[in-house]
């Protein structure tokens, strides 16, 4: 998936059990739709903290933050309260969404690539983020995705 190109419309459940589709978040504004390898583990932790803590930065430029990964209900539960996390963990326990937008992996230790997707209402992608190791560059490039949109 590549800047221009159609993001792919899904419903997933969150962590609180409801069900969320693209479509849906998109009738309120841009999504930054981002997924990590497995809730609870250093890496994603201050990833997903990150998120959170941008979040007023995020809500003035209109945009809704999205975690996603193939951890179930529960572990999605767990994980966004123990940080406090305000925002909805999707939980693709099969992979299905992930190999739709590319970024699953073949081996299911990692799961999937650490990957971000800047998505506008129309569902065009604005920007992709990747990096395995820079918890804070999607946030940040992110934002600057969306500002620059402005």
């Amino acid at each position: 998936m590549r800047p221009g190109d159609l993001a792919p419309d899904f419903t997933l459940t969150d962590q609180r059990g409801v069900a969320r589709s693209l479509g849906g978040l998109l009738e309120a504004g841009p999504v930054v739709l981002f997924f990590y390898p497995a809730a609870m583990t250093t890496g994603c932790t201050r990833e997903t903290c990150h998120f959170r803590d941008l979040g007023a930065e995020f809500a003035a430029l209109g945009a809704q933050r999205i975690g996603i990964s193939m951890d179930d209900v529960a572990k999605q539960f767990a994980f966004g309260d123990a940080n406090h996390l305000d925002y909805p963990l999707l939980a693709d326990v099969d992979g299905r969404v992930a190999k739709a937008y590319g970024v699953k992996r073949a081996l299911d230790l990692l799961r999937v690539r650490r990957t971000t997707f800047v998505i506008a209402p129309d569902r065009r992608i604005i920007e992709v983020v990747h990096s395995e190791t820079n918890m804070n560059a999607h946030a940040d490039r992110a934002l600057e995705a969306l500002r620059a949109r402005r």
